[in-house]
């Protein structure tokens, strides 16, 4: 009875070590997002609410809101994820106004942040729960998840990322329920009606925040047809004798996709116009890779490799390439036969189709960053099957690692690169500071250097995305693009470059007066994200 009750008190203690260590993360992470830079999209995912908003709100006001959709450009950006950051953009951006000091139409900005890293959040819990699904062991879950949550890659990206991270948590999520479903049709369990109304709703909602979602029916088919053959069923009575959960499901998923996408209301046939239009999105921009400028809308099938080479920590990389050694041992065990294929082959199979369909990517991996997870499932989980001690200690070991990565990067950690990339110059072969978030400190440091050398708050600046978000209420007045830098002719003026104009030669006869930087642990290398000028 003793010992029963000190169990009971270690797990009920080991509990809530584990509950309060969530909320000290979710806290840090979700100051760290209302306090970050605007990323330079920003603007363009809220306008595309704006657009669908007004789309919706032409049904009862008969205005031509719904036409301004069909006319608009980006008509087939998905928009689902507003439905759930918008009430907390509304209930917050008064609060992140006065925190960072600027205008109430950037706060709405900035407060979009907190709704990302909540939804990342709450993949961890997902991720939490589909690595107890394969392992069924507690401490190998709880380990893992920490490593996804702390991976700095996504723990940056869910500071800002405002479609990349919900498609990924959305991804977690339809994975579960997967689980769920495939593990009743094992043990030929009953269905559970809410299982499948949650799996069809958080698949629409998925393809509704990108079109891309819809390969995850790739995903059910691979766990259908694993199921099939590991309980050597007759594929026709095994359809024969679902027929009806599938025709639930599909009618169901038919039906969430069409209400939470307006495109979809007046011509459902704009569904396919959007899978054309996205795979080859007009944005084509160059990816520095390696160093060589590889184009989105052409891109050579190595660009795969080499970043997840270079973007997946070593850990991972570890465990993948252990996949030989413990083969024999993976496909002997049922159900979890059935959860390991169905997240390796379709991680293989989408990145097949991506490659031969020769899909449009940018901005190096944070379009197929929702394979990261399942990714992480594989390998952790071949280390774990190789040797428990050896899983365990190197991974307590990373996780410190991580932390002081996270700490070293701070608001860049979204452009972390693991260790094989720091014995090359990292400015010169990879991209940097993409999205642009250095915006804030720049501008911080325009204030600054103006205060002390009483420099007039009418000098124009010079700048990327987002000039002047933090400047405009402390009274400058003067924001204008890098790209009108040739045609400037009154001096004094400020010029920073960051983003990819980073690279441009630096302004004619001007002072440099700070570079933003971070450096990596254990690396000598100081990595320019971006720089700011006075031209006198």
């Amino acid at each position: 009875m003793f010992l029963k009750n000190a169990k009971c008190q270690m797990l009920k203690t080991k509990n809530i070590i584990v509950i309060i260590s969530f909320a000290i993360y979710f806290i840090i992470g979700s100051y760290l997002s209302v306090t970050n830079g605007i990323p330079h999209d920003q603007w363009h995912e809220q306008h595309n609410w704006k657009v669908s908003l007004d789309a919706i709100k032409s049904f009862f006001n008969h205005s031509n809101g719904y036409q301004q959709l069909l006319d608009y450009k980006d008509k087939y950006h998905g928009i689902a994820f507003h439905y759930f950051s918008q009430p907390i953009q509304f209930l917050t951006y008064n609060l992140i106004a006065k925190i960072n000091h600027v205008s109430a139409e950037n706060a709405r900005y900035i407060s979009g942040h907190l709704a990302i890293f909540l939804i990342f959040s709450i993949s961890g819990i997902y991720f939490y729960l589909l690595s107890l699904k394969i392992s069924n062991n507690e401490n190998f879950s709880l380990t893992s998840t920490a490593i996804f949550l702390l991976y700095p890659y996504l723990f940056g990206h869910a500071q800002i990322n405002e479609k990349d991270i919900p498609f990924l948590s959305l991804w977690l999520i339809c994975t579960y329920y997967l689980f769920v479903v495939i593990e009743n049709l094992y043990s030929d369990s009953k269905i559970n009606i809410k299982n499948l109304i949650m799996i069809s709703f958080f698949t629409a909602f998925l393809i509704s925040i990108r079109i891309t979602g819809i390969l995850i029916i790739l995903e059910y088919l691979v766990a259908t047809i694993i199921l099939i053959n590991v309980r050597k069923i007759n594929a026709f009575n095994f359809f024969q004798k679902n027929i009806f959960l599938i025709f639930i499901f599909a009618t169901l998923l038919t039906l969430f996709v069409y209400i939470l996408s307006p495109i979809f209301w007046k011509n459902p046939l704009e569904f396919f116009n959007s899978i054309t239009w996205m795979s080859k999105y007009y944005h084509d921009i160059c990816t520095i890779t390696l160093g060589e400028c590889m184009r989105a809308l052409n891109l050579p099938p190595s660009y795969y490799f080499i970043w997840f080479f270079f973007k997946l920590p070593i850990l991972v990389l570890l465990g993948l390439l252990m996949y030989p050694l413990i083969e024999k041992k993976l496909f002997n065990n049922g159900i979890v036969t059935i959860y390991y294929g169905t997240l390796g082959l379709s991680l293989i199979l989408i990145l097949l189709i991506f490659i031969l369909k020769d899909v449009a990517l940018y901005d190096e991996i944070r379009h197929i960053m929702f394979l990261i997870p399942l990714i992480f499932l594989i390998s952790f989980y071949n280390i774990f099957i190789f040797n428990k001690k050896i899983f365990y200690t190197l991974s307590i070991l990373f996780l410190f690692f991580l932390i002081l990565e996270n700490i070293a990067l701070k608001k860049y950690q979204y452009t972390w690169l693991n260790s094989f990339a720091k014995f090359t110059n990292i400015e010169k072969n990879f991209e940097v500071d993409y999205l642009g978030v250095s915006n804030k400190n720049i501008e911080k440091q325009i204030f600054n250097y103006s205060k002390i050398n009483n420099i007039s708050k009418d000098t124009c600046i010079y700048g990327g995305p987002y000039t002047g978000v933090y400047l405009e209420k402390l009274f400058f007045s003067c924001f204008k693009s890098y790209s009108e830098l040739d045609a400037a002719k009154i001096r004094p003026f400020f010029v920073f470059q960051n983003v990819r104009n980073l690279r441009r030669s630096s302004p004619k006869d001007c002072k440099l007066i700070f570079d933003e930087f971070y450096k990596y642990n254990f690396s000598k290398q100081k990595v320019s994200v971006a720089k700011l000028w006075y031209c006198n």
